[in-house]
């Protein structure tokens, strides 16, 4: 089918793949017997959570060329994402990711991305520019500026957006694929001119910023040109800003069995309501719960709830 016939798209999103394989009991992995698995990464993830929502999503992204490599393909086209954009690297292995569940707040994760990770592998020049340019909703992540070629294939994709609206950066911040945080923060800060919307948790916006405290964070990304900032503060809430807008939203309670998927989640949700022209305030309220029903279950991907699945659990919060 060609891309004419498969339609135009809502939503591209760019960076991280692989197999999730999460333990189907609580307690340190030196003790779990068996794992579920599950498509993963946040990029692909946040594309899942935006067509299960509705709308016309692709993810740009690699993969090995090995059994896990073709589970990822069929599970992106399985839960609606356009696979267009995925290509195989043959000489690099799909990752695989296992996390450790201790609800309700502490999920180690470990990434086996060695040697390295194809979706590393994404270079500049196979991008297609011309849906780049063409999208309404373009995201990505962090941890695609943490290496080579896919820096500069990140780079050139934001320069192309050159700050249009809902041009989306993740501060998906993750340690272990960075020398240091002000490794970190020295590439975001070099593309910060090209992006309007920022979405990452207090950490993140700190290792971004250099600001601990959220307004401070959102005040320093406001002022390198960032149209809206989202700060997620987990039981504190999440705050957003604008240069004239300031909205704060408070958690969701819920009896969480996985919060990995969560932020996915809740980035998918903010994607279809900023395609809808939703008030912000909606947006976060919509986003919030998003995020609280996919913490309430134990995948990620195939977690991620539709709208009429949201609005009932915004109802059943309202009418409690």
């Amino acid at each position: 089918m060609s891309s004419e016939q498969r339609g135009a798209l809502d939503v591209i999103t760019m960076g991280r793949v692989g197999v999730d394989l999460y333990p189907l009991q609580a307690g340190s992995l030196e003790d779990v017997t068996t794992f579920g698995k599950f498509l993963g990464g946040s990029a692909t993830n946040v594309a899942v959570a935006a067509a299960r929502l509705g709308e016309r999503a692709a993810v740009i992204t690699r993969v090995g060329a090995d059994p896990f490599g073709r589970y990822v393909r069929r599970a992106i086209r399985d839960l609606g994402v356009d696979d267009r954009f995925v290509a195989e690297v043959a000489h690099l292995p799909t990752p695989v990711t296992f996390c450790e569940m201790f609800p309700p707040d502490h999920f180690p994760i470990y990434f086996y991305r060695f040697p390295k990770a194809p979706d590393l592998e994404i270079r500049p020049e196979e991008l297609d520019r011309v849906a780049i340019d063409a999208v309404p909703l373009f995201w990505c992540t962090v941890t695609g500026l943490s290496d080579e070629p896919s820096r500069s294939a990140h780079r050139e994709a934001l320069a192309l957006r050159a700050r249009r609206p809902m041009t989306v950066l993740d501060l998906d911040y993750r340690p272990s694929f960075w020398a240091s945080p002000d490794a970190a923060r020295l590439e975001i800060t070099a593309v910060l001119g090209n992006v309007s919307v920022t979405v990452g948790n207090r950490e993140e916006c700190a290792v971004a910023t250099g600001e601990t405290d959220p307004d401070a964070a959102a005040e320093a990304l406001l002022a390198a040109g960032v149209e809206l900032v989202i700060v997620k503060g987990g039981p504190a809430g999440v705050l957003a800003r604008t240069r004239h807008e300031r909205v704060e939203v408070k958690p969701l309670a819920i009896d969480v069995v996985n919060g990995l998927g969560a932020g996915d989640a809740f980035g998918g949700a903010l994607c279809y309501g900023l395609l809808s022209g939703w008030p912000l305030q909606k947006t976060l309220v919509f986003a919030n719960a998003a995020g609280a029903i996919v913490a309430s279950r134990l995948e990620c991907s195939t977690a991620m709830p539709t709208a009429a699945e949201v609005n009932d659990e915004l109802g059943e919060m309202r009418s409690a």
